[in-house]
């Protein structure tokens, strides 16, 4: 059997222009070579595979180059690797500096890369401050690192640091493309694309994962392939657990969750994919936003198209639920339950039900015609106005009249309107058979009512008179013993435009529990001043706070102005505030 050499030793970059996702620092090799700024102590860092110890090999190698050598020389009598994870003793750094003093026998330097560098103890780092100083001029040395933060500051400041950055799912898939072209392997361009993703920056993993699956599926490396042999939940599941949640399709959302657990997958798994899958839909409906989707070209289209199905406001409570489902995953002792129950109020967003849909929680008359019956309108008879003896009418008669409530003969006051069953006379027992049948017409003639809101009284009304309102009814709760919501409707005098009076309160307590007992005092309000469109508009001002807060002087001088005598008692005893 022929020797099988992996894809990331057979494809490690010999030059800098092979080297993927990294072309800053190479290019800036490449630059302190040709001008001959290049530094004794260099620290590469950054994420697994993404070209450190390959770009401190090709580094090595262009150094010592002159023109003159052959192709396949490496320079392996000037280079000396030193893996730091089991030499991280004293002892290694001192044998490590004693050879540091021998110069080359070819080339011009001698270089020593460091892997795993971190790894060093703190009396080797010590051991080694000062070659790294002021190393020879022929010797120049390379670290390499994933975990900058654990090398000890005077290190760092010997060293030039060059960042290696996760390459992007693009560069990875344009290398894995190039590779399985020079392989003769016919691979679909989103098959490529999972692969770069299930790699997360690192080209090395990339190349490992592109072996196991060509392994698994031959010269043909399908889409269905790739997430079958590395256990990814594919598009597809998401696609159409979308489409069934915008449905309302609840037992069908449930059954195909039950079919991919049956595959092995994590109920985790699917609802974290499933938030990321929103998140794409969200940026799929800006144009602006559709580069940062990380995915090929063919299942962009598939974005595009669902995400026209989808509105913002129910991606935005969809990503929020989904999410908050995978942040309690872990601590339920129900985990499936969690994950249906979310998928139940994923696919009841959008559910238009039977919803009481008025201002003033007033049935309309399309509800009753939808339902196919025939609504009969209840007509309120206008009040007539009680005849005074004639006399002129100052505006100050006026507005005694109006507050009272009584009625002046230019002015027609209208009752709020009164919903008048059919009650049947007949009675019967409430377990006999025609008791329910009685009960289900009565219910029937019920639904025959139908209040029609252009009738309800709608009278003009001043801000004195809303005043005047308002006092009464804090009155009211004051008589009936409500004294902490009397003081709260007495803390802002309300200003009033058009239907609406707007109150400010000092905090968001005040605010709740007035809006607690909003009802009664709009229901009160409306019958007083006759006009069922009143409002009320409630604003939260912390400023206002600062009015009820007293400092300790201030608590005296305001018991000093009701009681002198705490003066004197201050003055005779010498006392402090």
């Amino acid at each position: 059997m022929e020797h099988f050499v992996v894809s990331a030793r057979k494809y490690r970059p010999q030059t800098f222009k092979d080297v993927v996702g990294q072309q800053a620092i190479t290019n800036t090799l490449l630059n302190a070579i040709d001008n001959n700024h290049l530094a004794q102590a260099l620290l590469f860092t950054g994420p697994r595979g993404v070209g450190k110890t390959t770009c401190a090999r090709i580094l090595a190698k262009m150094i010592n180059s002159d023109g003159t050598e052959t192709g396949d020389e490496d320079f392996a009598f000037n280079i000396f690797e030193l893996d730091a994870a089991s030499n991280n003793s004293v002892d290694d750094i001192r044998s490590l500096t004693d050879q540091v003093r021998i110069p080359p026998q070819v080339g011009k330097y001698k270089v020593y890369i460091i892997d795993e560098v971190h790894m060093l103890s703190q009396a080797a780092f010590n051991a080694f401050l000062k070659t790294l100083e002021e190393p020879p001029k022929h010797c120049i040395f390379i670290l390499a690192t994933t975990e900058k933060h654990k090398i000890i500051p005077t290190i760092l400041s010997r060293c030039q640091i060059f960042d290696f950055k996760r390459i992007t799912v693009k560069d990875a898939k344009d290398y894995l493309k190039y590779i399985a072209s020079e392989q003769g392997i016919d691979a679909e361009d989103d098959a490529l694309h999972i692969i770069a993703q299930k790699a997360d920056g690192a080209m090395r993993d990339a190349l490992s994962i592109f072996d196991r699956v060509v392994s698994f599926s031959g010269k043909n490396l399908t889409r269905q392939a790739v997430t079958e042999n590395l256990n990814v939940l594919d598009y597809e599941t998401y696609f159409t657990s979308t489409d069934l949640i915008l449905e309302n399709k609840i037992p069908n959302l449930l059954l195909q969750f039950n079919n991919t657990l049956s595959k092995g997958f994590d109920g985790h798994h699917f609802i974290a994919g499933l938030a990321s899958h929103f998140r794409d839909l969200l940026v799929s409906k800006t144009p602006e936003t559709i580069e940062l989707l990380e995915i090929g070209d063919d299942t962009k289209k598939k974005y595009l198209k669902q995400s026209t199905k989808a509105s913002q406001a129910f991606l935005m409570q969809g990503i929020q639920l989904a999410n908050d489902c995978d942040l309690k995953y872990k601590t339920s002792k129900n985990q499936r339950l969690l994950v249906e129950l979310c998928l139940m109020q994923l696919a009841s967003i959008t559910f238009d039900g039977e919803k009481k849909n008025s201002k003033h929680y007033i049935i309309p008359a399309s509800y009753f015609k939808n339902k196919g019956i025939t609504p009969v309108p209840l007509i309120i008879p206008k009040k007539e106005a009680k005849p005074t003896k004639e006399k002129s009418v100052t505006p100050e008669d006026s507005y005694k009249s109006n507050s009272q409530n009584t009625v002046v003969a230019s002015f027609q006051v209208q009752e709020p309107p009164k919903i008048v069953l059919k009650q049947d006379t007949k009675r019967a027992s409430g377990l006999s058979l025609s008791s329910i049948k009685a009960k289900k017409e009565h219910l029937i003639k019920q639904m025959d009512v139908v209040i029609d809101e252009e009738n309800l009284p709608k009278e003009p009304f001043s801000e004195i008179d809303f005043v005047e309102s308002w006092k009464a009814y804090t009155e009211i709760l004051r008589n009936e013993g409500k004294h902490n919501l009397a003081s709260i409707l007495s803390i802002d005098t309300p200003k009033v435009k058009g239907v609406t009076a707007y109150l400010e309160f000092p905090n968001e307590t005040n605010k709740l529990e007035l809006e607690k007992n909003l009802y009664e005092i709009l229901s009160y309000l409306r019958k007083k001043l006759n006009n069922f469109d009143i409002n009320l508009n409630i604003i939260v001002n912390e400023e206002l706070d600062k009015q009820y807060v007293y400092s300790a002087k201030e608590k005296f001088e305001k018991l000093k102005e009701k009681n002198p005598n705490l003066d004197i008692l201050k003055k005779t005893f010498d006392l402090d505030v």
